[in-house]
């Protein structure tokens, strides 16, 4: 079985537990304004690749994952949209190696086709970019409906979450939208970590590489301060779905 990839990173220590190998799959339905990969979007780009390819690329490493208590990361794109060649890596890696696995999703994906990559998958990264509808077709072109339906499903089988939001001052930081969030993961199982990334311009050339109009151009990174508030509201939110209520006396 063949898959596209994008890229791959040999010693990332941010995307999941440890030190791990890294693959970014090539292809997304999202566009989100803010993205940093958008040459990762085509699904007929990138490089075709074996499955056996990929564990050549990861086998000289395998020693300092497992020492670190690392393995491999499948990002993207949407890696859900390759979910056959994935999970056929997964699996692999587990035979082989008995690595820790971790998928990097938008939740952009029916749990149907998802079905045989999540028995192989050990942690989700969850990237739940915004809770209104409205604004997160306006944030990504699609609505979210699909996607909170995923992230329920991942909690109805118990398999454990890291949920990530990325932080775009004017977009994603109101505080209602950071409070929803909260309320949100309140009521699934398996969170076993939130995390607020802050945007960043990194990737900006490249759209201007791909001639694309960069809509977020002038938006600035989130302080630390802003960081820090966006956790405490998400907090908030959260512990309102887990405290019992205060009755009158």
């Amino acid at each position: 079985m063949t898959g596209r990839i994008h890229s791959l990173e040999t010693f990332g220590t941010v995307d999941g537990p440890g030190i791990r190998f890294v693959l970014f799959m090539q292809g997304c339905a999202l566009r989100c304004r803010y993205c940093h990969n958008p040459d990762s979007w085509d699904t007929e780009a990138g490089r075709r690749v074996e499955v056996e390819d990929i564990l050549a690329e990861i086998e000289p490493y395998v020693e300092f994952y497992r020492l670190s208590g690392g393995g491999i990361t499948v990002s993207g794109g949407e890696p859900s949209l390759q979910a056959p060649f994935v999970a056929k890596l997964f699996a692999a890696v587990k035979e082989r190696w008995g690595l820790h696995t971790a998928l990097d999703s938008s939740g952009f994906c029916e749990p149907a086709h998802a079905e045989e990559l999540l028995r192989h998958t050990d942690l989700v990264l969850l990237d739940l970019k915004m809770m209104n509808r409205e604004a997160h077709q306006e944030l990504t072109t699609q609505p979210n409906d699909k996607i909170l339906r995923f992230a329920e499903h991942l909690s109805a089988i118990g398999k454990a979450m890291w949920v990530r939001r990325v932080l775009v001052p004017g977009w994603t930081d109101s505080m209602e939208e950071l409070r929803g969030l909260g309320r949100f993961i309140g009521k699934l199982r398996g969170v076993e970590k939130v995390e607020v990334l802050p945007y960043h311009r990194m990737g900006v050339y490249k759209w201007q590489e791909l001639g694309r109009e960069y809509v977020l151009e002038g938006c600035p990174e989130p302080t630390d301060k802003e960081v820090e508030r966006a956790i405490h509201l998400i907090e908030e939110g959260r512990r309102s779905m887990t405290e019992p209520p205060l009755h009158a006396q």
